[in-house]
């Protein structure tokens, strides 16, 4: 039996197909092969899976439930994503500039930690009609308010999302923070840099690559906000916390799935649209 000689080039690359094979395999079956399915179901009918082209679209555009839905989305992502970039980044250069915040960071990553279920009981304890801060109302003489069932709710919604994904952003901030070399912070200063001058000319241009993963992630997971607002309120919110991720799951629930697989196409087309825009304003600034 000839025995086959490869030349070490060629073991090396069989060798990394070896340890990446699995990994597209995954990738393929769980990734790749539901987004084809998926986007095939946008074009047929729920039931029979007949053909119907466009029509899914066209009847998901329309539904005054998704344009409830989406329009208060993305205000939901215009409000807090801009927050919370600013106030993650304000903590993480105020911690960065002490010398011992293992304890610090520690505790801003508690919320991440804590279960959903947890937090919603803390949600109803202080924002329920009968809730302490309703009972603190009362006692001051004024008027209680239902939280949950008025406008309100959405800045409950908002306060949450902050709460959760502060600690996390702005360790990615500390992250990128500490890979920027100490001898620029020493060259500002011998040049008589002033802190918001430091700042701007030294922290915050190393900062770009970190800037923008932090905006990635911070856009996609605002997509993504359902667990508290659903287990506080239920199926049907109050309308200025009806999300798409509620919209979603009625539609789940009553087996409308040419409606889901539609505007799923178009929410992750308008994701990757937004990830493109973006991609290209940071390349042309670099």
């Amino acid at each position: 039996m000839r025995k086959i000689c490869l030349s070490p080039k060629a073991r090396q690359a069989s060798i990394s197909w070896a340890f990446l094979l699995p990994n597209l395999i995954g990738v393929l079956c769980f990734t790749l092969l539901p987004m084809i399915r998926v986007l095939v179901s946008s074009l047929q009918s729920a039931v029979g899976g007949k053909w119907v082209g466009l029509r899914n679209y066209v009847n998901v555009w329309s539904n005054s439930a998704f344009q409830l839905a989406l329009s208060n989305t993305v205000r939901f992502v215009v409000v807090c994503i801009p927050i919370l970039l600013v106030l993650s980044l304000a903590i993480a250069v105020a911690l960065h500039s002490l010398a011992r915040t293992e304890y610090l960071t520690s505790a801003y990553l508690m919320p991440m930690a804590i279960p959903a279920a947890s937090v919603v009981l803390v949600w109803k304890a202080l924002f329920h009609e009968n809730g302490l801060i309703n009972a603190l109302l009362t006692d001051l003489g004024l008027e209680s308010v239902n939280w949950m069932n008025s406008g309100a709710a959405f800045w409950m919604l908002v306060i949450s999302y902050l709460w959760k994904n502060l600690g996390y952003t702005m360790i990615l901030w500390m992250a990128g923070l500490g890979a920027i070399p100490r001898n620029v912070y020493e060259a500002a200063q011998v040049d008589g840099a002033t802190g918001w001058q430091t700042f701007r000319y030294v922290t915050a241009p190393n900062l770009r690559p970190t800037a923008y993963t932090i905006t990635v992630l911070s856009l996609l997971n605002a997509f993504k906000v359902f667990r508290e607002a659903w287990l506080v309120a239920g199926d049907y919110p109050h309308e200025s916390m009806y999300l798409l991720q509620h919209l979603y799951n009625n539609w789940f629930r009553e087996l409308d799935f040419d409606k889901i697989s539609a505007a799923s196409v178009m929410t992750s087309a308008v994701v990757f649209v937004l990830i493109g825009f973006l991609r290209r304003a940071w390349d042309q600034e670099v």
